[in-house]
């Protein structure tokens, strides 16, 4: 009797260990094509964001290669089918461009290295020491840039034109500089706080000065931070045009923004050729695009995750 009796209770005991696992693998079952079709919906919606965000710099680039009649139309082409390269040719045909790529070039140059050379040295000493005036200044930085370039053009072309640089590279990078060092300044200074001081103080324990510990340890990972705040300077000093247009009347010290609007304004004497404003538009974006793919690299890498541990 004990002998039939075991194995019943034993599949008693048993039964519930086999039906449990099974409720569970039952409802993540019924979960999973829920999940994935809202991951197909937000694959799709970015798809269909990132066509409206990319369409007009190919519908510019899409321009450029087809002629001016064919742009006239009232039926839009979508692809440059028997496009050249003629508006491309007509846009570099007086050299303008390349005096006006040189400037636009020298002034970004200039204002990118004392950008990050001033706000490096800001940022380090507003996260790291602490000094008197130290909230005064962060505010005053905040201040800065508040207030409207506009109200400052006056002010701007007298102090440059007594100092005799007007028409000058100097003069406009200057005027540059000051106009965004403040907030590269604030943008750099969350990357350097950003990195914890402990690093540097096991440095110091092993031997280095603060200088040292700072250059040795500090400064490579605030790398991603340079070039975010180095993208920025850039950004600002080649696009910009009020300024340049104030500072720099003559036509051979137009940079980039100056010389499109001039090459519009001739097309505007005539019937405007949209195919080579296109092809000049696409010109000045091409600088931008290859500074890019050059610090993409850097921009997107987490230096600074991981450098603590336990």
């Amino acid at each position: 009797m004990s002998a039939t009796t075991i194995p019943a209770v034993a599949e008693e005991r048993t039964a519930p260990a086999i039906d449990a696992p099974d409720r569970p693998r039952s409802t993540k079952l019924r979960l999973r094509p829920k999940v994935r079709a809202g991951r197909v919906l937000l694959s799709v919606l970015a798809v269909v964001i990132a066509i409206v965000w990319v369409f007009p710099v190919y519908w510019m680039v899409n321009s450029s290669l087809l002629p001016n009649r064919q742009l006239q139309s009232f039926i839009p082409t979508f692809f440059p089918i028997g496009g050249s390269l003629d508006n491309y040719g007509n846009a570099l045909a007086d050299g303008s461009f390349f005096t006006a790529l040189g400037v636009s070039l020298s002034i970004t140059l200039i204002v990118v290295f004392f950008c990050l050379l001033f706000a490096f040295l800001a940022s380090v000493a507003i996260s790291r020491f602490r000094f008197r005036g130290r909230a005064s200044f962060v505010l005053a930085v905040l201040i800065v840039q508040m207030l409207p370039a506009e109200g400052l053009f006056i002010a701007q072309y007298k102090m440059i034109s007594s100092a005799g640089l007007l028409n000058s590279i100097v003069g406009v990078s200057i005027i540059y500089t000051a106009a965004v060092v403040p907030f590269t300044i604030w943008m750099l200074r969350g990357f350097v706080a950003g990195i914890p001081a402990e690093l540097e103080e096991a440095a110091m324990v092993d031997g280095l000065s603060r200088s040292q510990a700072f250059m040795r340890i500090t400064f490579p990972l605030l790398a991603p931070g340079l070039v975010a705040s180095g993208v920025f300077a850039f950004l600002q000093a080649w696009n910009e045009f009020t300024v340049a247009l104030v500072l720099l009347p003559s036509e051979q010290m137009h940079t980039l923004p100056l010389w499109l609007r001039g090459f519009i304004q001739a097309s505007a004497t005539r019937e405007t050729d949209w195919g080579q404003v296109m092809a000049a538009s696409t010109l000045v974006a091409v600088p931008v695009i290859v500074f890019f793919l050059i610090v993409q690299g850097r921009m997107t890498s987490g230096l600074v995750s991981g450098a603590v541990k336990g």
